[in-house]
């Protein structure tokens, strides 16, 4: 069956009898085969997990209409995926337009779904209606069960195909209903891996219980050896969002204990907002639309934004907090320390994009802007200790910002005109195009020597540091400018940071973070991580951040040299060139052990170097957020919860 209402699904073929039946249209799933990146973002292991989240969503939008409240995910032995809920089952009648029952069209047929305003849900999170056909075109092989008015039905696809008509294959229970997708992924698309890691869903699926209050949402992997146990997590939060925003807090000092809690409906959006300051300096705002996560934000962010501003200095003003020479608190003073989660549900969502990063719905912004705003203001009035407190924190935060917009004017670069303002230890590169510039962060001036000799000096510039610099978690603005090891890497990158940050002021386009392979290297270049990740995300997002790799082992023998990057390296090295008293093995504690010819051979040659680009997965923003702070916060309990939790994967411990 061609499927006209894909426009996607158009292939052109250019030819001189061009006519009316050379335009070739994909067949029903085949447009999804052909390019996948288009369906589910790409074919790597973000693409791939992304399939069990579409089967999720379609029970967890069973869920947010009121007929759900388990779903368990598990993972097979090999390697497939199995959904079941306990909503009401796809139904299995005969939809008359298709001819065809109603479960084989949802899985077989593009952009075909309940979610079109047939009046099936109110609200879902999977809108375009092309969940559920787009798994199942990329499986090798895919089965779905519907359990309903005591019997169990049943269909199984290879490759998208229906293999044989829908079928009845036993009975159940009158009350049982509900549906079981079981899936695998086909390999031929998925080429860079197929397996599915426990974490990464982990935290997706907290996240959507957390979203839905009262859902049970069970993950188990099955794949351990044999006569171990599965590994269960189970996620269910009565307090939904609330619970969220204690969960982010858990490695931080909340300023008081009551978080708040704004809902309500207006103009057919439903609005929560749950929120609580803490003792941080930094700022923690989720937003999600029908249990989507908005990493870039939208029109629901900015009404939450808009009302807090404008609430908190009413009251501020009101209650003369802020004295009247004094100017307004900025949005950003007031949301300093914030963790806030705002959850709208809204019938007809319009995403900026396909990858639904962004809402654009206008009464978004209104929604939200009135429920909060009117909601905080009797909270603050019933509340006065709190608000107290937040403003007092607030103000704090204006003043330091003062201070730092001071000590920022000095950090900018002057113009040409009046003496250069690089940082005095920087080695620059003669290269003006950033393209082709790289600068190497490396620590201490012994590693920084062997750097600027060994250098490509047309292309790569050295900046060495002195010892460990500040921890950025722990610390304000104001201190952040005044530490010089952070502001000779602002001022060198070019960008600005903060609120100044301008990517196209970038002056290398790649920064690359040279420290020793030891545990003092390892916690270097997490310092230089967390500072990056907090005021300059956007280098790591756009992928301008990377780790050097210096080799671990040099081995030597009647006069080869080779360079070994881990153990496993040299053990294959050692294999091959035989293990006798010939072999002269090294191990490098530090880059300044090397020669600058070795550094440039192992470390710093664009032919033969191993670089490691720093990436990150926008849709677990806050679960990041949370690693940094639990790592690099004040609070010892939950770092070592995380230490005891990670202790099994450590490598290249160094004792």
């Amino acid at each position: 069956m061609s499927d006209f209402r894909s426009e996607k699904g158009h292939g052109y073929i250019m030819s001189n009898d061009y006519g009316a039946d050379q335009i070739q249209i994909l067949e029903g799933l085949e447009a999804v085969r052909k390019r996948p990146g288009m369906y589910i973002g790409s074919t790597s292991g973000r693409g791939l997990h992304h399939l069990v989240y579409e089967i999720v969503d379609n029970s967890v939008d069973e869920a947010l209409a009121g007929v759900c409240d388990t779903i368990n995910v598990i993972l097979n032995k090999d390697n497939s995926v199995t959904v079941i809920d306990n909503g009401r089952g796809i139904p299995v009648g005969i939809n008359h337009k298709a001819g065809l029952p109603a479960v084989e069209v949802v899985f077989t047929i593009l952009h075909a779904g309940g979610k079109f305003g047939g009046g099936g849900y109110k609200v879902s999170g999977g809108l375009h209606g092309v969940g559920a056909s787009v798994v199942n075109a990329l499986s090798d092989w895919l089965i779905v069960e519907i359990y309903t008015d005591g019997k169990i039905y049943q269909q199984r696809y290879e490759r998208g195909h229906v293999c044989y008509p829908l079928k009845v294959i036993g009975e159940c229970k009158k009350e049982k209903t509900g549906t079981k997708v079981t899936f695998k992924p086909d390999s031929s698309i998925f080429q860079e891996t197929i397996e599915f890691e426990f974490d990464v869903l982990k935290q997706r699926l907290r996240e959507m219980a957390f979203l839905t209050k009262g859902l049970h949402i069970i993950l188990t992997d099955m794949r351990v050896e044999d006569g171990e146990k599965p590994v269960e997590r189970s996620f269910h939060y009565e307090g939904g969002i609330k619970e969220f925003v204690t969960y982010l807090n858990r490695s931080k000092t909340p300023l008081y204990d009551n978080i708040m809690y704004f809902e309500g409906s207006k103009n057919n959006v439903y609005v929560e907002v749950a929120m609580q300051h803490n003792d941080s300096y930094t700022e923690s705002s989720y937003s999600f639309v029908n249990n989507i996560n908005t990493p870039e934000g939208g029109t629901h962010l900015v009404g939450f934004r808009n009302a807090l501003t404008k609430t908190f200095n009413d009251y501020a003003r009101g209650n003369k907090l802020l004295k009247d020479n004094e100017p307004n608190l900025t949005g950003e003073d007031i949301r300093e320390g914030l963790t806030a989660i705002v959850s709208v549900k809204i019938e007809d969502p319009q995403f900026e994009g396909q990858t639904k990063q962004k809402l654009g719905n206008s009464e978004a912004r209104n929604a939200v802007d009135n429920i909060v705003s009117e909601q905080l203001t009797y909270f603050l009035e019933q509340n006065p200790m709190v608000a107290k407190l937040i403003c007092e924190k607030s103000i704090l935060a204006q003043r330091a910002r003062d201070a730092a917009r001071k000590a920022r004017d000095l950090t900018r670069r002057k113009t040409a005109l009046e003496s250069a303002a690089l940082p005095g230890k920087l080695a620059d590169c003669s290269d003006k195009n950033p393209e082709n510039c790289e600068i190497y962060i490396v620590e201490g001036d012994s590693a920084g020597g062997s750097a600027k000799t060994a250098r490509s000096r047309a292309t790569q510039a050295i900046l060495p540091l002195r010892g460990k610099i500040l921890n950025v978690e722990k610390a304000r603005l104001d201190k952040i400018y005044a530490n010089a090891e952070i502001k000779a890497m602002i001022t060198a990158f070019g960008t600005g940071i903060h609120d100044d940050f301008d990517i196209s002021k970038l002056r290398y386009h790649k920064i690359i973070l040279m420290t020793d392979a030891d545990v003092d290297g390892a916690h270097i270049a997490t310092l230089l991580l967390t500072f990056i990740y907090r005021f300059m995300p956007e280098l790591i997002k756009q992928g301008y951040v990377y780790l050097a790799q210096p080799p671990l082992y040099k081995l030597e023998k009647n006069k080869n040299i080779w360079y070994a990057y881990s153990d496993e390296e040299l053990n294959k090295i050692l294999s091959e060139v035989g293990r006798d008293q010939n072999n002269k093995i090294q191990r490098y504690k530090g880059l300044g052990e090397m020669d600058p010819e070795q550094l440039w051979e192992t470390t710093m040659d664009p032919a033969r170097r191993i670089l490691l680009r720093v990436t990150m997965n926008e849709e677990a923003e806050s679960e990041i957020d949370l690693t940094f702070t639990t790592l690099m916060g004040d609070k010892v309990e939950p770092r070592r919860e995380f230490i005891e939790e990670n202790a099994k994967f450590v490598k290249n411990l160094d004792i």
